[in-house]
């Protein structure tokens, strides 16, 4: 038995370092170690158990050509050379015939490195014309948001939550999603730090806080505003910090002033006096810290929301002490791009918004979409509208490759299957989001079965379709280089990849920055602009201006997707045996006869989901909860919360609102299952 050491490419903040037990060639057991302090030697039960999934049954082993009708995931093996040859003429014959924008890459890659997601991939796609895939689906509402008052600026690094004497968790639950952000919020609450929470949920950490804000979904806005009127109506706003280190606070002050207290608790159903308790709390706390989430952005008024949270930090002048200000995503603190390791510029081609993929494959605009070429993604479990991206996907001239580890339900309906490596198998080089790491691992085994990285697949294709250059990166080695090549730490990160695998900002940048102490906005004027004139014309109705409620009298409830502790977005769903329920308030399931464990339909206008109910009290009256990443597999009717989200965009950023979901809730009289029994193995 060896220990290997790697490190954790998954979407989540906490970007950990791993201890690998390999036994005769085969994963036995993943351990976190304390390479990335961060990491703090644990792991969370996803990646604790990541060895089920390379093994998983449903692994893709081989290369494989559709023999079925689409949909049904019947395939026969091929060798790797008769894929790509299948797909390199497919993409060329649409390129040539219809241009390359009849060509579309469909893509998230969240849990993938900068050598897989990027890199020689975006250099094909770039060099065939293909349309540009806008990667909205999440967190483009916080970016805007971000970069319009922030610029790229660091906020406060993760382990300096420890330092805060108050907490506020908005729309973040780092217990599923980010849980080595716990024991130093746990150490913060044992050295006196009172903790606030703001979320429809009464998640872990809300449970144990001392005052928690469960709003209705898509109110954050009038909330946050309420806020910030009472900190200048009070006198807490710091007008002296404002003045030298902000632009826009006059005008910040008189939108916020459209929402006192009184009426944002009328929208948001949150009790005035918890509102005025939680600010008078944030008021008088130093350091006081928040700790953003994207629960807020999903929803019409996302953007603004995020705003007005961040705009917080400012008004109350919190930032210039060591564990004060915000922290929210810490990607761009090392400025390394995946891009410029494509060795190609991008071409100014149509742009399609992820968010709305249902509709462009259903198009017939010229050129109408002919091949879809699907990786590090499974579009059918996480993209809105559900059912319209499943008629998108079933349509018979429609050529579609998968790109993946496992059959997933996106992988049923392609024409080729290509299986793909996990990031135990290839090179990858990761920066964090969370903690400020970058990260550089090597396979710890080989491939399972045929597979292959990103890498080197979408390098063959380019050979295949004539356009490889000799200049061009390929290596994992030579991909790495490009990525560092000019950057003002190359030789500090490198040196330091070189020692330990891990270059930590706190070594390469001396130290973890203090906001407004060592890091500043990375805006023209290094301030922090409160009402920025870009993110103010795009929105509809100009930023901070609350959009209502979409609720109507025939579907009254939302319903929300919290991420949960078994799944990275839809990764890992084949893992989770059995249906899933949704949460429903008792007050709301006695109104409608529901009891717990029935057989319950959720249902509007754009499909339905049939499952069963939980009745629960930690999802607040007239919301229903039923968790993101689930799989057809997990419900009766094959559908999953997405079938009844609309592709409605965010206020800013383009992004979507899956939270917008308004639907209904019955007792299912119907017996078994219909299309569900489809998508199981």
């Amino acid at each position: 038995m060896t220990n290997q050491h790697t490190a954790c490419p998954l979407d989540c903040p906490d970007t950990c370092t791993i201890d690998v037990h390999v036994d005769e060639g085969r994963v036995t057991k993943l351990t976190g170690n304390s390479r990335s302090p961060h990491t703090q030697g644990f792991l969370c039960s996803k990646v604790g158990r990541f060895d089920r999934h390379v093994y998983s049954e449903e692994r893709l082993l081989e290369p494989a050509i559709r023999s079925g009708p689409k949909g049904s995931g019947e395939f026969r093996n091929v060798t790797w050379d008769e894929a790509l040859d299948r797909i390199a003429t497919e993409l060329r014959t649409a390129r040539d015939a219809h241009g390359g924008e009849s060509i579309l890459p469909l893509y998230y890659g969240g849990s993938n490195g900068l050598l897989t997601q990027g890199s020689v991939d975006e250099r094909m796609f770039r060099r065939l014309g293909a349309s540009r895939l806008l990667r909205t689906v999440c967190a483009t509402a916080t970016g805007a948001a971000v970069q319009g008052l922030y610029g790229t600026m660091v906020g406060t690094a993760l382990p300096d939550i420890v330092h805060a004497r108050l907490i506020v968790l908005w729309g973040v639950n780092p217990s599923v999603t980010g849980i080595h952000a716990v024991p130093y919020i746990h150490q913060a609450k044992t050295q006196g730090a009172k903790l606030l929470v703001v979320d429809p949920r009464a998640t872990p950490l809300a449970k144990q806080a001392d005052l928690h804000l469960a709003p209705r979904p898509g109110t954050d806005l009038p909330v946050a505003l309420s806020m910030i009127k009472w900190l200048f109506d009070t006198g807490n706003a710091d007008l002296e910090w404002l003045a030298e280190h902000a632009t826009g606070s006059d005008e910040l002050r008189e939108r916020a002033c459209r929402w006192p207290i009184a009426e944002a608790a009328e929208v948001s159903g949150v009790a005035a006096t918890d509102i005025e308790r939680f600010v008078e709390l944030y008021a008088q706390a130093s350091p006081a810290l928040i700790r953003a989430g994207w629960g807020s952005e999903r929803n019409r008024n996302g953007g603004s929301a995020t705003a007005a949270i961040l705009a917080l930090p400012a008004v109350a002048g919190k930032f210039g002490v060591r564990g004060g200000g915000y922290t929210l995503s810490n990607s761009k603190a090392f400025g390394l791009d995946a891009t410029k390791a494509a060795n190609t510029e991008p071409r100014a081609t149509r742009e399609i918004n992820m968010n709305r993929v249902g509709q462009e494959l259903l198009a017939r605009d010229d050129p109408a979409i002919r091949c879809l070429f699907v990786y590090n993604h499974n579009p059918l479990a996480t993209l809105p509208n559900q059912e319209q991206v499943r008629r998108g996907l079933s349509r018979e001239d429609l050529f579609t490759v998968v790109y993946d580890q496992v059959l997933t339900d996106t992988a049923r309906y392609a024409d080729v299957l290509l299986p793909a490596t996990t990031f135990l198998e290839h090179h990858e080089l990761r920066r964090g989001y969370g903690a400020t790491v970058v990260n550089r691992s090597a396979p710890v085994i080989a491939p399972v079965g045929r597979a292959r990285p990103n890498y080197e697949v979408f390098a063959e294709l380019c050979d295949r379709l004539e356009l490889s250059r000799v200049d061009d990166p390929r290596t994992p080695a030579e991909l790495e280089a490009a990525i560092l090549d000019g950057h003002p730490h190359a030789r500090e990160i490198a040196g330091a990849l070189d020692a330990t695998g891990t270059a930590r900002f706190d070594q390469v940048a001396g130290g973890h920055p203090v906001p407004f102490v060592d890091s500043f906005p990375r805006t023209g004027d290094r301030k922090v602009h409160l009402v920025p004139r870009h993110l103010d014309a795009e929105a509809p109705h100009g930023l901070y201006t609350y959009q209502d409620d979409p609720a109507t009298d025939d579907y009254p409830l939302a319903l929300i997707s919290p991420s949960t502790s078994r799944t990275v977005s839809s990764s890992f769903g084949q893992l989770i045996p059995g249906e899933v329920a949704v949460e429903i308030h008792a007050d709301d399931a006695i109104e409608r006869g529901i009891e717990d464990g029935a057989a319950v339909e959720i249902y509007n206008d754009l499909g339905r989901v049939r499952c069963s109910a939980r009745i629960s009290e930690d999802v607040r009256r007239g919301t229903l909860s039923l968790p993101k990443g689930l799989w057809c597999r997990h419900t009766r009717s094959g559908t999953t919360a997405n079938a009844v989200s609309p592709d409605t965009l965010t206020d800013i950023g383009a992004g979507a609102c899956f939270n917008d979901a308004r639907v209904e809730i019955r007792r299912d009289e119907h017996q078994g299952t219909d299309i569900g029994r489809d998508y199981r193995p």
